[in-house]
């Protein structure tokens, strides 16, 4: 036979020679969920990684991943019950629970890269990502300028990249205009790009208390049957000026993400949300199969299908993979 595939998968050394997808801590997103108070650190449905954190909780465990290499984490909020309204109002607020956090991770570990969430899901009494009118439907275009404004809020706290995920139409380029105007031309925009209406933004929507409590998300959120759609959605928020383009979840839409890396030039980003990581979790106390070698090959996957940047609830274990893998590359080496 003149071709033998197998010839370059005889050792470990062409193994790792001819690797053509490779995960790095430098490409991963940490998200935190932020809660008022002081050590505070609540497992949601048991999962310590999605845990509800307090600032100084968070910053603990931010410090400990800059220091293995992660460049980013991503800030959502829990918020109290009180201090939600059918505006959002909270989401405005100069010293509100985001923007007292940007103000002290960046204070504390100045050369992190902080992602902030761009909606109103989580300050709102109905749970949707904008205004609704009085049947419940969510209103683009004043929703727009709030967000808008919230973006702003966010960037005047110091905060790196905006990364708006309500899917509201025209919202990137007013973010961006809104920014220019008041002198923040170097604030990034990440647009969730690609948000698919899920089912497994579960555990995610529990840790916050944001789930929907009218209606639904179909009427803003990407039909899952559609890919071509997706594309539409990245060329328009590219030409309003994203910096990097987001796909939503992840796992279950390899092959959106695929199709928008070749397609764009911007930078692609991926979520491996909560219940694509919950579900591996659940399945290796199961016992069904080995969690950390399912959530490994899972985020090989996502990297493989083309995204720069991957948003994982992982980013900790997958450290402790990593550099597991690179200790049995050495001892193998010298064997």
């Amino acid at each position: 036979m003149l071709r033998r595939p197998r010839r370059n998968r005889k050792s470990p050394a062409i193994r790792s020679l001819l690797t053509e997808a490779r995960l790095s801590p430098e490409n991963f997103v940490a998200p935190f969920i932020l809660t008022e108070g002081e050590k505070i650190n609540t497992p949601t449905l048991g999962l310590e990684d999605l845990a509800r954190k307090s600032i100084d909780v968070l910053l603990r465990e931010a410090e400990y991943l800059h220091s293995e290499g992660v460049q980013a984490i991503a800030l959502f909020p829990c918020i109290h019950p009180e201090k939600k309204d059918g505006q959002g109002s909270y989401a405005l607020d100069e010293d509100g629970l985001i923007p007292r956090a940007i103000q002290t991770i960046k204070a504390e570990i100045p050369s992190l890269c902080i992602f902030a969430d761009v909606a109103l899901d989580p300050y709102t009494t109905h749970g949707h990502d904008g205004l609704i009118n009085e049947n419940g439907y969510v209103i683009n275009d004043a929703s727009v300028q709030v967000l808008a404004q919230q973006a702003l809020v966010l960037a005047q706290a110091g905060v790196d990249v905006v990364a708006p995920s309500d899917m509201m139409d025209g919202r990137v380029g007013a973010i961006r205009q809104t920014l220019d105007q008041n002198g923040f031309i170097d604030t990034n925009i990440c647009a969730y790009s690609a948000k698919y209406t899920s089912a497994f933004y579960g555990p995610y929507r529990t840790a916050l208390g944001s789930a929907p409590q009218i209606g639904d998300k179909k009427s803003y959120q990407m039909n899952p049957a559609n890919r071509r759609e997706a594309m539409i959605e990245a060329q328009l928020d590219s030409g309003e000026g994203a910096d990097m383009l987001l796909v939503k979840p992840a796992l279950s839409y390899l092959d959106v993400i695929s199709a928008m890396r070749g397609s764009s030039p911007i930078p692609i980003c991926a979520f491996h949300v909560s219940g694509e990581y919950a579900m591996i979790m659940a399945a290796g106390n199961a016992g069904y199969l080995d969690a950390d070698a399912a959530l490994y090959e899972v985020t090989l996957s996502i990297k493989r299908a083309g995204a720069d940047v991957i948003f994982t609830y992982g980013a900790k274990k997958l450290i402790e993979l990593l550099k597991r893998d690179i200790a049995q590359h050495r001892t193998a080496a010298l064997v």
